[in-house]
């Protein structure tokens, strides 16, 4: 048999592996997985962290794409065998796989990448590869005039054309906190924002099970303005699709999102490798590029094109135009919130 390259390299790196880590088996040392978001993440993921990663370690990966709560769930059902290597959360799902014991620090040492992230992305237990930017979303074909504000939501010309997420979804979370402060509430108290919710469903269209979805409906034609998130609605714009996103005045919702290495993965080295090149300002200076357009955290990429004209020059502008919420606070009652949206947000 005739070993080629690949091949040799391939198993090389399962055996560094398995000498990095003594209890991974030839038969544990599987195919790397990777859980990241649905829609627009998975397909920028695909198309550039990937082949970025084969190239700098010669092994495949998977892409399993569900929202962090999923993500929880499968990991907290198999701990001691993870079907998942590496998970990506947003900062609430982010604190719980923490606290819940379900993610290992990366070796911070060892990396080439995490030294040259700004200050605020760096953490051990989960570097943030990058910011999520979440403001109005509309179809400038049926929305002639641009939205300002959230408040524009419930505009009764408006009727039965907005569309939501649940609050599964950080965008949804976020969005209701967003509502409540707009009537006096804060991240402990929602009772506001649930109010102004039940308000809107003359004008609900559908509330959709992600942000991924959400998107779909505008590429279908059912919603016509929403909450949304700024790298999905400019990947919809290369398509073709007729959306615009604005930040309200209120402020556009901004959040980190951070990439972990789960506890008990078989493929720990593999992991540490891929969260590296996901830091890389090659990797995030294409994912900053059309049609992704996804804000970087490493300092070297410098932010120019849609983002420095549309959202912020660089980190300190970010910081002056965005709200950041306190996802710790958010955690103490989002399931409880979630629960209760389920109830009564109901078309």
């Amino acid at each position: 048999m005739q070993l080629n390259r690949r091949h040799l390299l391939g198993s090389a790196l399962t055996l560094g592996a398995m000498e990095l880590f003594p209890g991974i088996s030839h038969a544990q040392a599987r195919k790397l997985v990777f859980a990241t978001f649905t829609g627009s993440w998975e397909e920028a993921h695909r198309d550039v962290l990937v082949p970025a990663f084969k190239k700098a370690s010669g092994q495949d990966m998977l892409l399993d794409a569900m929202l962090s709560v999923d993500q929880i769930a499968k990991v907290s059902a198999a701990r001691t065998n993870p079907p998942i290597d590496v998970m990506l959360h947003d900062p609430g799902p982010a604190l719980v796989a923490i606290s819940q014991d379900l993610v290992e620090p990366l070796p911070v040492a060892s990396s080439k990448n995490y030294k040259d992230l700004i200050p605020e992305a760096q953490d051990p237990m989960g570097p943030s590869m990058f910011f999520q930017v979440v403001g109005l979303t509309y179809n400038p074909e049926t929305v002639k005039k641009p939205p300002t504000s959230w408040a524009d939501l419930w505009n009764p010309e408006y009727k039965g054309r907005v569309g939501i997420t649940n609050l599964n979804s950080t965008l949804g979370t976020g969005f209701l906190v967003e509502i409540a402060r707009m009537h006096g509430g804060n991240e402990g108290n929602v009772e506001e924002g649930f109010k102004a919710i039940e308000k809107l469903k003359p004008n609900l269209a559908a509330v959709a099970a992600n942000p991924g979805a959400l998107a779909a409906l505008f590429q279908q034609g059912q919603v016509d303005i929403s909450p949304g998130n700024f790298n999905a609605i400019q990947i919809l714009k290369a398509r073709g699709v007729p959306v615009e996103f604005v930040a309200p005045k209120e402020g556009a919702i901004a959040f980190k999102t951070s990439i972990h290495i789960v506890k008990n993965s078989p493929n720990k080295a593999l992991a540490a490798q891929l969260i590296d090149v996901a830091l890389s300002p090659e990797v995030q200076g294409k994912l900053m590029r059309s049609p992704y357009l996804v804000v970087p955290t490493n300092a070297k990429v410098k932010m120019d094109g849609e983002i420095a004209k549309v959202l912020a020059k660089d980190t300190a502008d970010m910081k002056k135009k965005f709200v950041f919420q306190d996802w710790k606070k958010i955690n103490e009652n989002r399931s409880a919130w979630i629960d209760r949206f389920n109830r009564e947000i109901k078309l």
